[in-house]
């Protein structure tokens, strides 16, 4: 599922295609996940903007068109003449002076990713309770030691629940606990951990940025291109070849539904 870098890779690449055009005409496959699409109407776009892993485009009547693109979900500005496949969800033409016949597609193979519209800024769902995003400069971290405090869940799994911290996925959570030596399954971290962890987040999840995301089967930017992160990952999906940093084995486990990899010497429990 697309993390933190893999949408902002695409929020970056959207924001010059549609900031100062229109929506116009709308369709979408008939599904409550993907009708809300109608919901926007003509609308002039004002920003694209993300909070952890969503997508937000705003528009200039105080709404904004929510899209979470699930497991297989893309974005891309179609052009004028091609007609896209059986797996578009839905569809938003992009009106200009020019009138270039072009429209916002999104495409979902799996139908795991789903559409929005918020009003105000008020939120449905994890969008509504997920904490300060991970590249948030304002989350220091005390507060995420004092999140992460408030449960007795796992650490890893605290942060795939989007409370403590938002945007960050299996993938980054993998890499990041095993650069900050934290065991996934601790349930409780020291100020000093906390401190470390949330640099190795913002490590991981900028340095992942700059090559365009991981690809590990689906995701693909804008323009159909697959991400380079994949070649820079230390751990995770790594199970049975030397750790990185100090040569043991790295293990592999299931922990609250997730597969888990991490260095038996390097992340003790």
């Amino acid at each position: 599922m697309p993390e933190l870098p893999e949408v902002e890779t695409i929020r970056r690449q959207l924001e010059p295609l549609l900031v100062g055009r229109r929506f116009g005409e709308a369709w979408a496959f008939p599904h409550p996940k993907f009708t809300p699409a109608l919901e926007v109407g003509p609308a002039a776009v004002e920003q694209v903007g993300r909070r952890g892993k969503y997508l937000l485009v705003g528009l200039d009547d105080d709404r904004e068109l929510v899209v979470h693109l699930g497991m297989t979900g893309s974005l891309r500005v179609r052009p004028a003449g091609d007609p896209g496949d059986r797996y578009v969800r839905a569809w938003w033409a992009l009106d200009d002076e020019a009138g270039s016949g072009e429209v916002l597609e999104f495409r979902d193979v799996r139908r795991f990713g789903r559409l929005a519209v918020a009003h105000g800024g008020r939120y449905a769902g994890t969008l509504a309770v997920q904490g300060p995003d991970a590249l948030d400069r304002s989350l220091g971290a005390e507060e995420l030691w004092r999140s992460l405090r408030a449960s007795r869940r796992a650490v890893k799994t605290q942060l795939l629940s989007q409370r403590p911290v938002a945007g960050v996925g299996n993938i980054y959570a993998d890499e990041a606990l095993w650069r900050a030596r934290i065991n996934p399954a601790r349930r409780t971290i020291t100020r000093a951990q906390a401190a470390a962890l949330l640099t190795a987040l913002r490590e991981v999840l900028t340095g992942s940025l700059r090559y365009g995301g991981t690809t590990l089967t689906d995701y693909r930017d804008t323009a159909g291109r697959a991400g380079r992160n994949q070649q820079r990952l230390d751990v995770y999906g790594q199970a049975g070849l030397p750790c990185p940093r100090c040569g043991t084995e790295l293990r592999s486990r299931v922990l609250d539904g997730r597969t888990t990899t991490w260095c038996p010497t390097c992340q003790p429990r």
